[in-house]
């Protein structure tokens, strides 16, 4: 809230220097603001304790979408890969899964590895296991296990993060 928003009877005043004033009205305070050709402006508004400080509030608000963009700006989004394999996978094609698997971690992403049992394959699911722990020992100089491998229906899944430094 700004200026004749401000419905408080007295309140704690900073001026556009940083410097505290103390309890005033806010009559006063809203003079002094007017007089130094500023806004009032609600910092806080604890009905015990409500602070105004004495500044531009254009270019306050400016500042702050200012802080928000930048921050959007460094923000990094984080996708999830999916990388899937077999029981059967030969062990070149395990290299290139690998491989790929180690350059999505890299860029930051996170991967789902996917192995899909089929037909008779069922009945063997605890190799899954296996072929699930020698993926992640392949990158785990770069990955941490998010979730372990769990089985869903046909298919066993496992989700890898990449390492915070």
């Amino acid at each position: 809230m700004i200026n004749e928003e401000i419905r408080f009877q007295s309140v704690r005043l900073v001026d556009q220097d940083g410097t505290m004033i103390g309890v005033v009205p806010t009559d006063e305070a809203q003079q002094q603001a007017y007089d130094a050709g500023l806004d009032l402006v609600l910092v806080s508004s604890s009905p015990k304790n409500p602070v105004c400080k004495i500044m531009d509030y254009g270019k306050f608000t400016f500042e702050q979408d200012k802080r928000k963009r930048e921050a959007r700006k460094r923000q990094k989004t984080v996708n999830l890969k999916e990388v899937q394999l077999k029981l059967t996978t030969e062990e070149h094609d395990f290299d290139v899964k690998v491989r790929n698997a180690r350059r999505f971690l890299e860029d930051g992403d996170r991967v789902r590895v996917v192995i899909r049992f089929r037909g008779r394959e069922m009945a063997h699911t605890d190799q899954g296991f296996d072929v699930m722990e020698d993926f992640f020992e392949a990158v785990s100089d770069l990955a941490v296990m998010d979730r372990a491998p769990l089985k869903e229906g046909r298919n066993m899944v496992i989700f890898l993060a990449p390492q915070k430094d």
